[in-house]
């Protein structure tokens, strides 16, 4: 998938490296992460964007990672500003059509929903609005900030909204019960200077593209994972540096996981609950036609919903 596409516009992520690279080398002033948290150990520190499609693809392993790691680890999200605007796409990329097809492959590739017809239909000019409303909604509460994001993604990825605009910012922060006058306040203010820490930091650490995953421990030992990979790869990473680390045992029961994640693709509801990809589908199915969970349909694959 190596092409000069690739290399021009962040928005075409490689999919055999599972990474949405930006437009310019930021590694040269490449320093170690620092583990700042005190509560656990081992920190996690996650950079993201909220319209990067490889970071939508890891979703399903991040959930189990939470669930079996999440009560020792110290779970950091970041924001990468992965499309800045589109002036600097000089290089076989001019505009948003060029994307539409690309996010369909890899929807396919992950086995994740999402619709390309976005960039056809109400294109975003940046993803830095959603990502400064990200960083208000930290202001407010971590835990619903994270809720945040999982709602600006499904707008974006399942329902084709432009979640640079307002409008759709807003419904997100509704559905998780953020104050949104507040996150308004805060969006036209601290939350711009958060986020430009974060740009910072992402330089600061050489971030190269997203999904970028740092697990570091307090004496400041480091694991790095680049792109989207199995799950393997992060517990292998959590394990190296901290081989003592207790995994939690969860209940695998469709009830259980949907109480504690509301929405889930089929992809999603394999990884969690270990039952084979065509078995899920049967299963969310049947308890969509049997009335107990919602289903958004999309032209590459599905998400239920608890009802």
């Amino acid at each position: 998938m190596k092409n000069d596409k690739t290399q021009n516009n962040p928005l075409l992520c490689d999919i055999e490296t599972g990474l949405c690279e930006m437009p310019h080398d930021t590694a040269s002033n490449k320093t170690t992460p620092e583990n700042k948290a005190a509560k656990n150990s081992v920190s996690l520190i996650y950079f993201t964007d909220p319209i990067c499609s490889s970071c939508w693809g890891i979703e399903p392993q991040l959930r189990k990672l939470k669930l079996e790691y999440g009560n020792q680890l110290n779970i950091e999200y970041r924001m990468g500003g992965l499309l800045p605007d589109w002036s600097y796409n000089s290089g076989g990329i001019s505009s948003p059509s060029d994307v539409a097809s690309h996010w369909d492959e890899v929807s396919l590739h992950y086995d994740m929903p999402i619709d390309g017809d976005l960039w056809l239909e109400d294109p975003l000019d940046s993803s830095y609005p959603p990502s400064i409303a990200f960083k208000a909604a930290q202001l407010q509460d971590e835990n619903k900030a994270i809720l945040f994001m999982r709602e600006l993604r499904e707008l974006v990825f399942l329902k084709k909204k432009n979640i640079a605009k307002w409008e759709y910012i807003a419904t997100a922060a509704e559905t998780v019960e953020l104050d949104v006058s507040q996150l308004k306040t805060d969006f036209n203010g601290k939350a711009k200077l958060l986020f430009n820490d974060d740009l910072k930091l992402a330089q600061t650490y050489g971030v190269r593209g997203f999904p970028t995953i740092f697990v570091i421990d307090n004496l400041g030992n480091k694991q790095t994972i680049y792109g989207a990979r199995p799950y393997a790869y992060y517990e292998m990473a959590i394990l190296k540096i901290a081989s003592k680390i207790a995994k939690s045992e969860y209940r695998k029961d469709w009830k259980t996981l949907f109480s504690i994640y509301p929405t889930l693709t089929a992809r999603e509801y394999t990884e969690l609950s270990g039952t084979p990809r065509v078995e899920s589908e049967r299963i969310l199915n049947d308890l969509f036609n049997n009335g107990f969970l919602e289903k958004k349909t999309t032209k590459n694959g599905a998400i239920w919903k608890i009802k």
